[in-house]
Formats: C-alpha cells, sequence, structure tokens
C-alpha cells in the first residue's frame, strides 16, 4: 500500500518574516538603488554611500512591504496569488508583522540619517510612506490610474542610491527615476490581465477590470512605445554611450513584440510571460548603463 503523503511542514521563523518583504520585489528594488549609487560617481563610490546607503534602501523597502502584508490582508485572502502569504494562511499574525515592519523601518531611518545623509533618509521615507499608506491605503483601491500615480515610489530608488553618494537630486538620476516609473504600467498591467478575476473578486480597480482586457492589452503597448523613448534619452543626454544604446535598442525590440503580440493574440500564457519578460528587462537595462558607465570612466572606445 502507498503510505499517505506527509503534510507539508509550515516554513522556519525566519522565512516567514522574510516572506513579508517580498524578497524578489526589495531584491530588483535594490539593485536599481545600486546602480544609481554607482552611477553617481566616475569611480568607485564613497563605501559608506555604497554599503550603508543601499542596506538602508532595502531596509526600508521591506518595511513597505511587510505593512503592504498588513493592510491587504484580507484582499490576500480573496486572491489565489496571495492566498498562501504567511499573513492569510496564520502562520504570523498583524501585531507581529507591525512590529517586524518597525524595527526595519527604524533600522533604515538611523542608519541613512546618522551613516549617510539627511535628504536619502528623508526621500526614502517619502518613498516608503508613498507605496505603504498612500498606494496602498487609498490609490490602489481608489482608481484604475493606481499603478500610474504610485509608480512613482516604486521609482525612486535609484535617485535615493544617487543621492547617498551626492546629497543632491541630481537630473540623471530622475532619468533613471523616469525610466522606471513609465516601465511600471505595461509591466504591472501584464500581470494584471493575467489576474483579472482575482482583482475582480477582491474589488480591486485594476485597468482591466474596470475597463476591460482589449483596452488594457492597448494601453501595455501605448506605454511600451512610450518606454522605448524614454529609454534613449540615456543616450541622447550623453549620460550612456553606443554600448547602452545597443542593449535598449533589442531590449525595447523585444518589449515591443510581446506587447504587439498582447494586441494580436489572445493566448493565455502571453500576458504572464510579458510580465516576467518586463523583469528581465529592467534588470538587463540598468546592467547595460552600468556597464557603459564603467566602459566611459576607463575610455572604451564605444564612446
Amino acid at each position: 500500500m502507498q503510505q499517505p503523503h506527509p503534510i507539508a511542514a509550515a516554513p522556519a521563523v525566519w522565512r516567514r518574516y522574510l516572506e513579508l518583504t517580498k524578497p524578489k520585489v526589495v531584491a530588483l528594488i535594490t539593485f536599481t538603488a545600486i546602480v544609481g549609487t554607482l552611477l553617481a560617481s566616475p569611480g568607485m563610490p564613497p563605501l559608506d554611500a555604497l554599503v550603508w546607503g543601499n542596506l538602508g534602501i532595502a531596509l526600508a523597502a521591506g518595511c513597505a512591504a511587510t505593512i503592504n502584508h498588513v493592510l491587504d490582508r484580507r484582499i490576500d485572502e480573496q486572491m489565489s496569488r496571495t492566498r498562501a502569504r504567511p499573513l492569510p494562511m496564520g502562520q504570523l499574525n498583524e501585531r507581529q508583522a507591525l512590529m517586524f515592519a518597525a524595527v526595519l523601518g527604524m533600522t533604515s531611518m538611523i542608519i541613512l540619517a546618522f551613516l549617510v545623509n539627511l535628504l536619502t533618509a528623508a526621500l526614502t521615507f517619502a518613498s516608503l510612506i508613498g507605496y505603504a499608506v498612500v498606494y496602498t491605503v487609498w490609490l490602489k483601491r481608489a482608481t484604475s490610474q493606481n499603478i500610474v500615480i504610485g509608480g512613482a515610489a516604486g521609482a525612486a530608488p535609484p535617485v535615493l542610491g544617487w543621492a547617498a553618494v551626492t546629497n543632491t537630486i541630481d537630473p540623471n538620476a530622475l532619468l533613471l527615476f523616469l525610466i522606471i516609473f513609465v516601465w511600471t504600467p505595461p509591466h504591472f498591467w501584464a500581470l494584471a490581465i493575467a489576474r483579472k478575476d482575482d482583482y475582480a473578486r477582491a474589488g480591486i480597480p485594476m485597468l482591466p477590470v474596470t475597463h476591460g482586457v482589449k483596452y488594457t492589452r492597448l494601453h501595455v503597448l501605448l506605454y511600451t512605445v512610450l518606454l522605448v523613448v524614454v529609454t534613449l534619452m540615456p543616450f541622447l543626454t550623453h549620460m550612456s554611450g553606443l554600448l547602452y544604446l545597443v542593449v535598449a535598442l533589442v531590449l525595447n525590440a523585444g518589449f515591443l513584440y510581446y506587447a504587439f503580440a498582447l494586441n494580436v493574440t489572445a493566448r493565455q500564457e502571453l500576458p504572464m510571460k510579458v510580465f516576467k519578460f518586463s523583469v528581465r528587462y529592467l534588470m538587463w537595462l540598468f546592467a547595460a548603463l552600468l556597464a557603459d558607465h564603467y566602459l566611459s570612466t576607463t575610455g572604451g572606445a564605444l564612446h
């Protein structure tokens, strides 16, 4: 006779807390912040800005994600994508999550204010509140343009990383902000198409729920075209050189292909493919900015 399958053991306590921070999202946020830190200096940035600055930014992002888990607990219980999170599953309670968020947030602010600079601390705090409170509490439930407006908080990390080095808000850092800001709607709307029924069940007015899938597909394409234009700006402003331009053109061709395909075919797996590609797109785009930057500082021939 076959033995019955054992009941899956609950994850270790530390894994439950780690999941509250949305580690994959925080990893991408921290990566873009590190790129901002490195681009702010012609050579290697000061070690305190690189290490303490990005640690503080990462902790703040984890704090914001944890608060998001608490505020979205009832929504998460209704969505198949999120119902296995620690709070809906009862693996942690709201008090534990809020105390964890408080520790992350306070540690972040202490590190940034005392070991980096006050500007970075203030901008990071504003981004934390923008995502954890303004987006989660109000925008997410108020308008189908929630991710467009709320995307400003998620686009801030390169500006934060840059400010950690220079103690200023640099125009080039704002260009990085603009890239992520324009990237966010097609990235997230692709996921929203795939999870439309979940959002409808939870009463969240995501664009596919309020305006339909066809309308959302069109806007994914329109924002992708806008993204192509915006991502050429680092080359046009001489922030970067030919290496970045070549990578950006290849990546943009891929994103446009997916966005067009999304509009001409109803294949059910395509929205998630667009979503996953968009994550790789942003990682490779910022990696190209970084590689191009150091090629420039060493007198590379592609500039």
